[in-house]
């Protein structure tokens, strides 16, 4: 059995430069209590080195030049807890949450997919910068022995089998986190490392400090064996930023959702998962307290924070909030990843992000609801459609290349142009639209269909399919080509002499329109 544990120190400190990177290279203090009563409850080693103590004032603290001071944020704490489970669960399904700064991993059955204990400790390290946090593994033959090994050795440690012991010796009695009486007990004894504690008579130990002393003898000595309290997986994956001066201006915002998105991909990446909406809510600076939420649904899922910030970026262009931002909550819907693979007669398509990207710009552009596929509606009203998302399918593309031979369609024309109709025995004769002019030559028809008669816009039609001969003369005219737009012309000039449309009359409006054509 071999186990590893991942601790990352001071991890309230880390907790906050995790959501703020650039506190990284700063002597930072970190402060708590109830207003006005502040106190320092956690500091950096650059911070102690200038003289932070613990429990210093507040007051005090920012007498000292180039301290940057933050309130400790139980939000991010609880986000990096997180961000460390998903660490662990990309190497391990079997892990414990020890302590919210503390995982244990069990590696039985990891060799083979990560090779050594020492190989996948250094995994975990590589993988954890990408999530913001700096760790301690350890690895050993038990997983308190790991634990122990993690909180008091910096880096990377690998304990053989039957070693425990002589490694854990080094290291001060306090990383068995004992009481406080029972560490003042140890002091007065001058007991102050493992190896001082495992020295000690166990029989005696038992008599003065009980079933307590033991738990802790058979600590610092690596032999205690247990099994692990595995934590069920989760997929749960929410950042939160709670700014201290409100943002007002996009780029300002762009750089705090780059920052979440970041830390969201990263723990979805190690996951090996990937996001297929990102749901976004802030906290507006208004009176009383609003907020603003909004869902990015993606077409594929995507786990490239770039390209999710570009998106954000659009949408936000196109409905920003009107009010100062003072707090920023988001949330990945996890998806596994895109896996596409194309078949070799099948015509390569674009890049469905890249895609995604494009549409977002032109959505910015025309509107949103105004770029996309079309897609009939359920109703027998004619020529009603609504614009879905676009995405090209991989079986749509095979479709299109086992075609054999194209199959006759409707044209239709949007808008409908006015047409002008005689009748001869409620049956049309002659027509004219668009400067043509023909005769009919057979017709079908009518096929009438109203509806919505309780709505705004009910409808009221008759239908007929006309085959028209032209007039040789009935091509476009000087006079008429200039009443139609260019495309119009284009269209109307490449028209045969001989054609078969749908031509229908609205009888609310009391006038004759074509519908379209057959090709």
């Amino acid at each position: 059995m071999a186990f590893a544990s991942i601790y990352v120190p001071n991890f309230w400190v880390q907790a906050v430069v995790r959501a703020e990177p650039a506190l990284r290279g700063y002597a930072l203090a970190l402060i708590d209590g109830t207003p006005p009563v502040w106190h320092v409850v956690a500091a950096n080693e650059a911070a102690q080195r200038a003289g932070i103590k613990l429990g210093m004032a507040k007051a005090q603290t920012e007498q000292f030049s180039g301290i940057e001071i933050r309130q400790r944020s139980r939000t991010q704490e609880e986000a990096s807890h997180t961000a460390l489970l998903d660490l662990g669960w990309s190497i391990s399904p079997r892990i414990e949450d020890t302590a919210p700064d503390t995982v244990t991993l069990d590696l039985a059955g990891l060799h083979s997919l990560f090779g050594s204990e020492e190989e996948i400790a250094r995994q975990l390290t590589q993988r954890a910068i990408g999530l913001g946090l700096n760790i301690n593994v350890a690895t050993a033959a038990n997983p308190d022995a790991a634990i122990h090994a993690a909180r008091g050795s910096a880096g990377i440690t690998v304990i053989p089998p039957g070693e425990e012991g002589l490694r854990l010796g080094s290291l001060p009695v306090g990383v068995l986190f004992p009481t406080p009486e029972m560490l003042e007990t140890f002091e007065r004894w001058g007991v102050r490392t493992c190896a001082a504690l495992a020295a000690l008579p166990v029989l005696e130990l038992s008599e003065r400090l009980g079933q307590e002393g033991v738990r802790l003898h058979e600590f610092a000595r690596g032999v205690r064996e247990r099994s692990l309290v595995l934590a069920e997986p989760t997929v749960h994956f929410v950042e939160e930023f709670e700014l201290e001066d409100s943002v007002e201006d996009l780029e300002s915002l762009a750089f705090l959702l780059g920052r979440l998105l970041d830390q969201l991909c990263a723990r979805l990446g190690a996951r090996s998962l990937a996001a297929n909406a990102i749901h976004y809510q802030f906290s507006l600076e208004t009176n009383p307290p609003s907020t603003f939420e909004k869902v990015l649904s993606l077409p594929v899922p995507i786990r490239n924070s770039k390209t999710l910030l570009k998106l954000l970026r659009l949408q936000l262009q196109a409905s920003p909030p009107q009010a100062p931002i003072l707090k920023i909550v988001m949330a990945a819907d996890p998806a596994a990843p895109r896996v596409s693979r194309g078949g070799l007669f099948v015509p390569v398509g674009p890049d469905p992000e890249k895609l995604e990207l494009t549409i977002a710009r032109l959505s910015n552009l025309v509107g949103e609801g105004n770029i996309g596929s079309p897609e009939l509606v359920d109703t027998h009203r004619p020529g009603e459609f609504r614009v879905r998302k676009f995405l090209p399918s991989l079986a749509e593309a095979r479709r299109q290349v086992t075609k054999v031979a194209p199959s006759a369609g409707f044209r239709v024309f949007r808008p409908a142009p006015r047409a002008s109709v005689t009748l001869r025995d409620g049956c049309p004769m002659r027509v004219s639209f668009r400067g043509l002019r023909g005769n009919v030559m057979a017709a079908s028809g009518p096929w009438r269909t109203s509806g919505d008669w309780w709505r705004e816009n009910p409808w009221q039609q008759d239908e007929w399919d006309l085959e028209i001969q032209f007039d040789d003369a009935g091509g476009f005219s000087a006079a008429s080509s200039r009443r139609w737009e260019p495309a119009v012309r284009t269209v109307s000039a490449q028209i045969p002499k001989r054609g078969l449309y749908r031509f229908y009359y609205d009888a609310l409006q009391q006038s004759w329109f074509v519908r379209g054509a057959y090709d």
